[in-house]
């Protein structure tokens, strides 16, 4: 049986204004009487029609007659001590995702509650957890829906909690149903009952639906059980949003209703909770060690490998702590994983007042796949997996934008020959044609050299580079590099052809120097405006 928590969140606009202001106030300052919760007050939107409106309010506000979607002008009108303050959308939508987030202390899927707010955009109230097969690790249903009400009064958030087979159940129980202690449970055989007693507007139906619905004298959802489908769906048919009937069946478990995590849900993960918090890194660090066994765990027995690890703290003022970690190669050693998060620094956690829950991810995996390698390349398959084992804990410690590895790149112009990429994840690659021939570090930029050589093409006899004159003994050359066509440059060195040269002077030295342009030659269908120059681009070993 699927079993899903919602969570409504009581005036969660005013609950993230109220601590945002907190935040924001000096202790010296005077008291605010926004913040006073026996005040009214109210947080204003401008609708579609460019009125400002009620969006949220408190219960000061609420007992004395006021409702969302009211103008401001008849609100101040009924309480003129009314404190208005601007709505910020936005500020609430990042607030209840961090929530979100903070809820997966209790399950891997938490969805966001957008629903219509009435204004033309999302009320964004609550939350949906799927708890489907986890509420024995609790204490049971009825102990869960409570610690999901405490914690939340600890974090300043008034709230009320229902579980339900289906979310549209879970999200008219909580809002509607009759809540006692930690909140309201139903499941298949009493949600039927438990959704007849409660008014239409539990369906989650828009405002068009709805009137036209009390018009035709419907008022609790147990008035539509009797009703004939097909007269339903004909008469509160909806081409802007979900009809009643649809709703109807959504809550009765008869039609499907998809959830979207705030986070993609991993498929392994490891957590841990605690009774009581755990406030230093020692600590979590014992206790990684743990969840890093318990990870491998699964990772073996379905032969994957884990190249992406994170680390969450959920910590006891309601905020969350994550570090995390990347692999180059897929692996499941839990020693390995826990000397990368040291490299990584488990000391940048901020714990706050304490962690009352780890939880260990594996963001992403990949099939570990058993090689057999030849004897006489057992030493090169060690070294490779001493260099990948390097290139991760430099990259833990360094960062991944520090460690990188030349990539090759198809082009004969040396300079655009290569670029560089963090080395995570790739393995250093060789072009053997060309590595031979060429250095192993490029001057940038070329330096100018004098040379003496026999035209048009012949290598060059002396030169003189860094003021001083060497005598070529032996040379090797020319090898011609033409710039590529599609990339025209008329001011760039790179577009004009180059005679590249290996020459070797009187003092064993060995140098790799190139003519920049052709005697006596046409470019790009026009004869070269400048002569050709002589260039240094390399030292051969």
């Amino acid at each position: 049986m699927r079993r899903i928590v919602s969570v409504w969140l009581i005036d969660w606009p005013v609950t993230v204004w109220r601590r945002s202001a907190k935040r924001a106030r000096r202790p010296a300052s005077p008291p605010d009487p926004a913040l006073d919760p026996k005040h009214p007050f109210a947080l204003i939107l401008r609708n579609s029609r460019g009125a400002a409106v009620i969006h949220a309010l408190n219960p000061a506000a609420r007992a004395a007659g006021l409702r969302r979607g009211q103008i401001q002008a008849d609100a101040r009108a009924m309480i003129p001590q009314l404190i208005c303050k601007p709505a910020d959308r936005d500020a609430d939508a990042r607030a209840l995702t961090a929530l979100a987030v903070w809820a997966e202390r209790w399950s891997p899927s938490v969805s966001v509650d957008a629903g219509s707010d009435g204004l033309g955009g999302e009320g964004l109230e609550g939350l949906f957890l799927d708890l489907t097969g986890a509420t024995h690790l609790f204490g049971g249903e009825a102990a869960l829906l409570e610690q999901i009400r405490d914690r939340l009064v600890e974090a300043g958030a008034r709230s009320r909690a229902a579980m339900a087979p289906t979310p549209g159940a879970a999200w008219a129980l909580a809002r509607w149903g009759e809540v006692g202690g930690g909140g309201c449970i139903a499941d298949d055989e009493t949600a039927r009952g438990l959704l007849a007693s409660l008014p239409v507007e539990a369906l989650r139906l828009d405002d068009r639906t709805l009137t036209q619905a009390r018009r035709f004298g419907l008022k609790r959802i147990g008035d539509l059980y009797p009703m004939p489908r097909a007269g339903l769906a004909r008469r509160f048919r909806d081409g802007a949003g979900v009809g009643l009937v649809q709703r109807l069946d959504q809550a009765l478990g008869f039609a499907s209703e998809a959830l979207t995590p705030a986070r993609p849900p991993p498929k392994y993960r490891a957590w841990q909770t605690w009774m009581e918090p755990v406030g230093d890194i020692e600590g979590v660090e014992a206790r990684l060690t743990e969840l890093a066994a318990d990870l491998s765990e699964p990772l073996v027995r379905d032969g994957q490998g884990a190249k992406a690890l994170t680390l969450t703290g959920f910590r006891s003022d309601g905020a969350t702590t994550c570090l995390s970690v990347r692999m180059g190669r897929p692996g499941r050693d839990a020693g390995i994983w826990l000397r990368l998060f040291r490299e990584a620094g488990l000391g940048r956690l901020e714990l706050g007042f304490g962690l009352d829950a780890l939880m260990l991810t594996a963001d992403a995996v990949e099939p570990m796949i058993a090689r057999q390698g030849a004897l006489e390349s057992e030493a090169e398959a060690k070294q490779a997996e001493s260099l990948a084992a390097l290139i991760d804990r430099l990259s833990a410690r360094l960062g991944e934008d520090r460690v990188l590895t030349p990539e090759l790149v198809d082009s004969w112009i040396p300079e655009r020959a290569e670029r560089w990429r963090p080395a995570l994840g790739r393995r250093p690659t060789t072009r053997e044609d060309v590595s031979a021939r060429r250095p192993i570090l490029l001057l940038d930029p070329p330096e100018p050299v004098e040379a003496i050589a026999e035209l048009p093409d012949g290598a060059p006899a002396r030169f003189t580079w860094r003021r001083l004159s060497r005598r070529v003994t032996r040379a090797d050359g020319p090898e011609r590099l033409s710039p590529e066509w599609w990339r025209p440059r008329p001011d760039d060195r790179q577009t004009r052809t180059r005679d590249y040269y290996r020459v070797e002077d009187d003092a064993g030295g060995r140098y790799w120097l190139f003519r920049e342009g052709l005697y006596g030659r046409e470019f790009s269908g026009a004869p070269e405006e400048r002569a050709p120059s002589w260039w240094m681009h390399g030292v051969l070993p």
